[in-house]
Order: structure tokens, then sequence, then C-alpha cells
């Protein structure tokens, strides 16, 4: 049994695979360490990427259903009593994976975690995050995350970056880089494949969570995030707010489920008709609200397509963990 299984999905991303990669074996430190891509049929060369360049690693192919899904089916093939989730848009820029290894070793408590992460101009990307729901939309919604005095109630993210220094608890963390124990995965389950992409790794958390296990932000680790660059994007923006719906459906009660959405349409609504300083970011960003609040309302397809389990769970079927 291997300390470390790292689990990086690819879609097309082998222009981003060569740094992640390369950083990755660099920073494994003292760790038995099997690292896999799991490669969404790919057409820009990335399982030949990986077998010409970095050797210790290997590809297991699988068809696109989405982020959970390959992280699935690379689950499937490791045998290692921790897993990494790591997106192919990253590198590590500080710490090794033997000290995150021994760090979960000393606290058999913790189920999953997550370490620190900046993005391109050195700024520390807010990964520690709260749970959804509908108080917390309705704050974001009025704008929250600009008021002087911030409250863990009224929004999801943690934005008092002294936090980011400190070893703290959360309720979940960024699926951008998530180490998870092996036995909190058997009991909690795997990824929930409705999830084609996003929320993915808030279901997970709280299904970990619920299991009896603790979620904490470990800054032991620094990743470089390349969390921006798809700028204001409508088709990713519609595809969070559907599986923000889903996330709703799966865990709230019918009147919480319809105060969260309320929550949130009423602020794409308001994002769809806000100004900017910069007019093409403005223009973006307001388009990405509309196609947002169509995917909401279920007056549009997810851009990604919806697999029969999310046609189902969204009539109300019973949910089921992975």
């Amino acid at each position: 049994m291997n300390d470390l299984a790292i689990i990086v999905v690819s879609t097309n991303e082998a222009r981003w695979l060569r740094p992640c990669l390369s950083t990755v074996f660099a920073h494994l430190g003292d760790v038995s360490a099997d690292v896999v891509i799991a490669d969404n049929q790919s057409t820009d060369g990335t399982p030949e990427l990986v077998e010409r360049e970095f050797t210790r690693a290997r590809v297991v192919t699988c068809a696109n259903h989405g982020f959970a899904h390959a992280n699935n089916r690379a689950l499937m093939t490791i045998d290692a009593r921790y897993v990494v989730f790591l997106n192919p848009d990253t590198e590590i820029r500080a710490g090794v994976f033997s000290e995150l290894v021994a760090r979960m070793d000393g606290s058999p408590g913790i189920g999953l975690a997550g370490v620190k992460q900046i993005t391109p101009d050195g700024t520390v990307f807010p990964t520690i995050r709260r749970f959804p729901n509908a108080l917390r939309a309705l704050g974001e919604a009025l704008g929250s995350e600009r008021y002087p005095m911030q409250a863990s109630w009224l929004g999801e993210r943690e934005l008092d970056l002294r936090r980011y220094e400190q070893d703290v608890s959360c309720d979940w963390t960024s699926g951008s880089f998530m180490i998870a124990r092996g036995e909190a995965l058997a009991s909690a389950g795997y990824l929930d494949e409705r999830f084609f992409l996003y929320s993915e790794e808030t279901d997970l958390c709280l299904r970990i969570k619920k299991a009896g296990w603790e979620i904490r932000h470990l800054p032991i680790m620094t990743v470089l995030h390349h969390a921006s660059k798809a700028g204001a994007n409508a088709r990713l923006a519609a595809q969070d707010a559907f599986t923000r719906r889903i996330y709703g459906r799966k865990h709230f009660s019918p009147l919480h489920r319809v105060a969260y959405g309320t929550a949130l349409g009423l602020g794409y609504t308001l994002r769809s008709v806000a100004p900017g300083r910069d007019r093409e970011w403005a223009r973006a960003r307001r388009s990405a609200s509309r196609a947002a609040l169509s995917a909401l309302l279920g007056l549009s397809e997810p851009p990604f397509g919806a697999p029969p389990t999310v046609a189902l769970a969204l009539r109300g079927a019973s949910p089921s963990s992975r």
C-alpha cells in the first residue's frame, strides 16, 4: 500500500500538466506515491505527454462524465492510505507531501484537509469555506463580502487572510487541492457523480463530517492555483448555479430549499444589472449572471449536460452516496 495517491483530472489540460506534475514530483518528500492522471478523453496529447515526460505517473482513461466521475474512476485503481485530489492548473510552491502525510498521521480524527493556495499575483485564494445555506446566500447577494465587518453567517468564504496562516477547522475546502484519508472516503463514500462540475467537494466534505470526521485547513504546503483563468464565464456560472440547485435538493428541507434558491436568484439578478468601472468585465459578469439565473430557474439546460441520475435527483428521487 502506498502512503499517498495523487489524482489529477485532465480534460484537454496538457498545457497545465507539465508545471503541475513537475512540481508534484519535486515536492513529494519521503513518501511512496502513486500519481494518476484521470484523462477525460483529451484530444490535446495529454496521455502522450504523461507517458513521454512523466514515467513515474500513469494514465487512467475514462469517458468525460465530469470531475467527480473521473476522480472516482481513478480512485477505483489505487491502493493508498491518503488521496490528494489536485487540479491540473496548480503548482506546488512550498512544503512537501511527506510533511502533510505526517500531520494527517498525527491527527487521526482529520478526514479531509486543504492547504494554503495563492493566485499568480501572490494573493491568497480563499479556500476555507462554510457550508451553503439560505442566509449566507442572501448575505452574498447583498454584497456582504464588501462589508467592513465580516460575519460567518453572512457568507461562505473566510476572508480574514490571517486565518490562512493558521491550522484551523472549517466546513469545506476547495476541490482544487484536497487530501482525504482512505478510511474517511470508505465511510462517507466517493464523490457524487450527479455533480458534473462544482459543489462535489462541498457535498463530499458534508458527508465526511456527518460520518464523524473533521475537515481542516493545514498551511503546511502552499499551492499556486490559476483560479481565475476563465474570467467571468457564462457557461461555468450556469454550471455552478445548476449544481447548487442539486445540492439544495439533496441536503435542504423543502422550505430551506426554496429560501436558498430565492437568495441565489436575487444575487444573480442584482449582478445581471450591476454596472462596473471596467465595461468589458462588467458586461461579461452580467452575461454570466444571466446564464446562472436561467440555469437556476430551469429555463436552460446545464452547459455540460444532465446525466439521468441528475434528472432523477431534480424530480426528488432519494439521493445516494457513491
